[in-house]
Parts: structure tokens; sequence; C-alpha cells
């Protein structure tokens, strides 16, 4: 111990004299705004441990009947949907990366498009089309004069629906690792004997279970923290329950203690999955060139190869926004005006702008943090700031409705609170994208500047920020991308009389006016398309 603190001492003496730098020492005008992000991220889970403290009848309301359903019927739904996606999503990205598939370019594509098509316009063209009132109840309504009751209400409505809707974040994760994944090891099996099956489950697929795990994880929190598709399916997860009891009561101690249930089991799922990965050693030995993937040949499975692709974008895809452009054409022949929802897109594209920007200037400090001055206390600050990773809409909105009508009055109701709610979703999503780019820079690049006699705020103006600006763009375009699709927060937030594509959207669908649907949703999948070809772009 005493060894420790001597050593302790003369780093301090070197830092002093300018001969060491201290990492867990950033400047202020670092430090000082990540210790305040990281408080206003914490700021959520915070109310809802006060709401819940002291509440004498907390353990009845934890173990009551109601709240033991809702857990089973929220795993439930994310295991199933997790599995459901790996089902789809590893042979689609073996297909488009390994094979021979006929026009797999074009395919890989078509299977990503499905990423920006919010849960909110997918739930309403699946229920638009299915549901009461929907294409397929008419048609057999009107055509065979048979009565019936849909049943993709429940758990198996939303199940299908997610499914569809979140196989693209596996798809992504297992694309990116078999195109990295160096083929030698297969070669040599195949020298062997072994045949492709074989090579595939002993050698491919023990490679892939990072990234498996690692897409598994975002459809699982994703799942757990959608609102939209479960409400409009009518089925029992925890973010609908929670806005039920938080609109249908004035006790809110039960949706907070619900909200607390569902932040510890995303909290559960995401340890589980750093535990997982952080036991798991997947890397090469060797150092040698990579070499170039060899295709495999389909031969007779070429055809139920490109039948299996054609369902997924069928469902994936084509069907919500063939049904939105079916309920618009309908509503233009039986003489509805075609109203463009401009007051409503402007607010969301200004709403999901002003955030993009906030979002990324605020997740600067923390990236610069995390990379370049690196100690206990600053991976404190960085885990903090990726609370709010933890945290659905219904959980963040929840807690600043309580702050902000109690105390901050005058912002309660404000476009300046939801865009503070946006950020703390979403700041998380621009995480990565940064954190990659500035640990591409190399330290001795700034440490130039400093030697020349800049100031590290004129270094950091100057220099990193140029060099990470791929990665700021893409953090924007995350942070846009999700923004646009988010609702509880809009719609337990938004100021009085404020109107966004999303709650336009829900609006009209929770109403069953399919046609005034159509517009906002069309809109808001093709200004998504758009930040999307932006994310992409940045790749190149």
């Amino acid at each position: 111990m005493q060894a420790k603190l001597s050593t302790f001492k003369n780093k301090i003496d070197l830092f002093k004299q300018g001969q060491l730098k201290w990492p867990f020492v950033a400047p202020p005008f670092i430090l000082i705004p990540v210790i305040i992000i990281a408080l206003a991220m914490a700021l959520p889970l915070l109310y809802l441990i006060v709401r819940v403290w002291g509440v004498d009848d907390f353990l009845s309301l934890l173990l009551r009947e109601q709240t033991i359903t809702v857990l089973l019927n929220t795993l439930a739904l994310a295991g199933s949907v997790t599995l459901s996606t790996i089902i789809i999503a590893l042979p689609l990205a073996w297909l488009t990366v390994r094979t021979d598939l006929p026009g797999r370019k074009i395919w890989s594509i078509l299977t990503m498009v499905p990423l920006v098509i919010p849960s909110l316009v997918g739930g309403f063209a699946f229920v638009s089309a299915f549901g009461y009132g929907g294409i397929v109840h008419n048609f057999i309504s009107d055509v065979f004069n048979i009565s019936y009751t849909p049943r993709i209400y429940g758990f198996f409505g939303a199940w299908a629906l997610l499914t569809l809707l979140c196989y693209p974040y596996l798809l992504l994760s297992i694309r990116s690792a078999l195109v990295g994944m160096d083929p030698s090891q297969e070669e040599a099996a195949r020298t062997m004997g072994q045949n492709s099956w074989q090579i595939f489950w002993k050698v491919t697929f023990p490679k892939l279970r990072p990234a498996i795990a690692g897409g598994g994880l975002l459809v699982a929190l994703y799942t757990l923290s959608d609102f939209a598709a479960v409400s409009l399916l009518q089925f029992d997860s925890f973010t609908r329950v929670i806005f039920l009891q938080y609109r249908g009561s004035f006790d809110r101690t039960y949706a907070a203690v619900l909200a607390l249930i569902l932040v510890g089991l995303t909290m559960l799922i995401v340890t589980c999955e750093m535990w997982t990965r952080g036991k798991a050693r997947y890397h090469s030995l060797g150092r040698g060139t990579k070499r170039k993937l060899r295709k495999i040949k389909l031969g007779k499975w070429k055809w139920p190869a490109l039948i299996f692709c054609s369902t997924i974008v069928l469902l994936a895809l084509v069907l919500p926004v063939g049904v939105t452009i079916f309920w618009l054409i309908r509503g233009l022949i039986h003489g509805e005006a075609f109203v463009l929802r401009w007051e409503a897109a402007f607010n969301s594209f200004y709403a999901a702008g002003i955030t993009a920007i906030v979002g990324v200037v605020a997740t600067l400090p923390v990236a610069i943090i995390s990379v370049r001055y690196k100690s206990r206390f600053s991976k404190l600050l960085e885990k903090i700031a990726y609370a709010g990773y933890a945290l659905p809409g219904i959980v963040v909105a929840l807690a600043l409705v309580f702050f902000g009508s109690n105390y901050a009055i005058s912002f309660y109701q404000t476009l300046p609170l939801l865009i503070f709610a946006y950020v703390i979703l979403f700041l998380p999503q621009a995480m990565g994208a940064l954190r990659s780019s500035l640990l591409q820079v190399g330290p001795n690049v700034e440490d130039a500047g400093l030697i020349m006699g800049c100031s590290r705020f004129k270094v950091l103006r100057t220099v990193t920020i140029p060099l990470i600006r791929p990665g700021i763009f893409t953090g924007a375009a995350l942070i846009f991308l999700t923004t646009m699709k988010e609702l509880p927060a809009t719609l337990l937030l938004s100021p009085i009389g404020f109107r966004s594509l999303t709650t336009e959207i829900w609006n009209a669908t929770t109403e069953a006016f399919y046609t005034r649907a159509a517009v906002p949703a069309l809109l808001l999948v093709l200004i998504s398309s758009f930040s999307l070809w932006i994310l992409f772009s940045q790749e190149d």
C-alpha cells in the first residue's frame, strides 16, 4: 500500500511539471460538461427510486398478480422475438455474404430497408391490413359475407410485427462479422473433407456467437422498450401497462414500480450480455493476410433461397409500404382531400434536427474522456451516460413529467424539455460512432498541436473535430433517425398543440382512420430513409 501511494505521489509531481499526462484529469471544458451530462442521464433513474422509496405496500405492489403477469408477458415476447429474428437474420446474412445468390447485392439492400420503418408505421400497416375494418377483414366480409373476429391482436400479432421490424439489427451485426471473418479455418476444414453444412456449424457459427449476442441484445432491448406495436396490437407488456396506468390513475406509484422493474430487467439483460462477451475469446491467433471469401454455390438450393428472401422482403417491406399506399389511394378515390401534414412534418424534422445537434455536442466530451482520459472515474461517468440506453421512452417521460410539473414548471410541456428527453434516450446512439472515430486518431496528432503552443480547446476545434467529422455525421444521423420514430416521450412531453408525424399516425390509427394516417406514415418513412442514406454514406 505504501509503495502504491509513493508511486501515486510521484505521478502527481510529474504531472505538475508537465512531464506526464494524468489520464483522469481532463480539461475543465471537457470534465464539467461530462459531469453535468452524467447527472442529467441519471435523473430518470433517481426519480424512480425516490418515487417508490418509503412506499408501505411496495412489496404487495411488486408481487401483485398483474405485475407477475406483465413480467411473464414481457419476458415471453422479448425471448420469442429475439429467437425468431436469429432464425431469419442468420440465413439472410449467410446467403447475401457467402453464397452466389442471384442479385445478392440487391437483396442485401432490400432486407436492410425495414430498419427505417418505425414500429408505429409497421403497426398501423399491420392493423389496417388484418385488423377490424382492415383490408382483409372488409374483403372477407363483403365478398364472402362472413363475419369473423381477426386474431392478430395479442401476443401473436406483437411477436410477428416486432420480428419483422427487428431482424435488421441482427442482420447488420451478423453480416459485419461474416464480412470481417478470415476464411482460412474454413478452407482448412474443407481440405479435411468437411462439407459446407459441417463447416458452417463447426467453424463459422461459433465465430458468429459474439455478433449474434450483440445483435440479440439490441433486439431484446428494442422489444422491451417498444410502445407503439404492443399498444396497437393490444398486448400487455410493461410499456403499454405503464402508459395506461399513468393515464388512468391519479396515484402513479404503481406506474413507477412497474417502470423500476422494467429498468431492472433491462439492466439484467445488458449485464448478462456483457458477462458473456467478457468470457468469450474469438480472435484469430495468427497475423497472416486475410484471404478473399470464396462464394459457395447454392445449386439446387437457389430457388428456395430466393423464395425465402422474397418472403421476408414482402412481409417486412412491401406489406407496410404497400398497405400505406393502398389507404392513401383509397382515400383519394373516395374524395378525401390529399392533405400533406406540413406542420407535423416540420415539427418532427425540427425537433429531431435540434436533438441530433444537441446530442452530438453532448456526446463529444463523453467520448473524449472515455478515449483520451481513461480511469475508473471516466469509466463511471461513461456508464452513467449510457443509462438512457436502458431506459425506455415511457420511463424517461414519466420521470420528466414529475420533474417538470413539480420543480421546473416553466419548462413543463415545452420543446426544450421534450428535446432534453430525446437526448437522454438517444445520446448513447452516437457514442459508438464518436468513440470509433476518436480511436482512429492518434494522440500524437493532437500532441503536435499542443507542442506548437495551441490550447487544448483550440486543438479540439481545429484538429480533433475535423478528423472525426464522419463519426459526428454518423452519430447525428443515428440520433435523428431514432428521434423521428419516438412516440411515448412525444405523447407525454410535447407542448400543447404540438403535432408530430408520430402523434398524427397514433391518433388516426387508434381511431381507425387509416386513410388519414397514410400520408404522415409515408412522410415519416421517407424522411427516415433519407437519414439512413446519410448514415450509410459515411461508411465509404
